[in-house]
């Protein structure tokens, strides 16, 4: 026990735990188009975890001041809803055995998603995670969404820990950069793109997948 790495992990949820964010690369340019604007392949990588305000910003830098976010990304969510109810939320492999193993070593588990908390909990009571997490931390209980610290750090001060003896676990550029700026120990399990050079400069280490991670322990 006293030979530990960390002594939290904190997950991310989309393209981390659950297979989905394949959808919202569906989505997004779907709702973008929906109203009218021609959408790269490129933008919806780039919306990956990318939280408040730093996702409005973004929206304007690409197609003006009078974007109107909300009301785009209300469209994309029942797009979203209408994936899930077709094909279920699929979970990517070893979720369930990583998360029953921290739980069988005494190790905390948390959550840290760009999700609002009711859709959070929505997805993970439907799922089966919910009883596997000691916090579940969700980007409306900050003031900043991922790439800033502020979810990463909020989730540390729930735990009781500092960041150091904390592993993070994510699948996108935007939040690595966010756990790394907290502090943690940034392991990247990438799901649609591979770490850069200047990304794996920030990781404790890259997991082909999650089951992985019990070796870093």
């Amino acid at each position: 026990m006293g030979n530990r790495v960390v002594d939290a992990v904190i997950f991310d949820l989309d393209g981390t735990l659950t297979d989905t964010e394949k959808y919202y690369q569906i989505a997004w340019p779907r709702a973008i188009e929906h109203f009218g604007y021609t959408a790269t392949p490129e933008m919806a990588l780039e919306l990956r975890s990318l939280g408040k305000p730093f996702a409005v910003q973004r929206f304007r830098e690409w197609f003006g001041e009078d974007f109107d976010y909300a009301k785009v990304r209300a469209y994309r969510q029942t797009l979203i809803n209408e994936f899930f109810e077709r094909d279920g939320i699929p979970l990517k492999p070893g979720a369930v055995e990583l998360l029953e193993y921290l739980r069988a070593e005494g190790i905390a588990s948390a959550l840290a998603t760009a999700n609002a908390y009711p859709k959070a909990k929505m997805l993970l009571d439907r799922i089966g995670l919910f009883p596997y997490f000691d916090r579940v931390i969700c980007a409306d209980m900050v003031e900043r969404g991922k790439p800033a610290p502020d979810i990463y750090a909020h989730a540390c001060r729930e735990l009781g820990l500092p960041p150091e003896r904390t592993f993070a676990v994510e699948d996108s550029p935007n939040g690595v950069r966010s756990a790394f700026a907290a502090g943690c120990k940034v392991i990247m399990v990438p799901d649609l793109t591979e770490p850069d050079e200047e990304l794996s400069q920030m990781l404790y280490a890259r997991a082909s997948e999650l089951l992985d991670i019990k070796n870093l322990l």
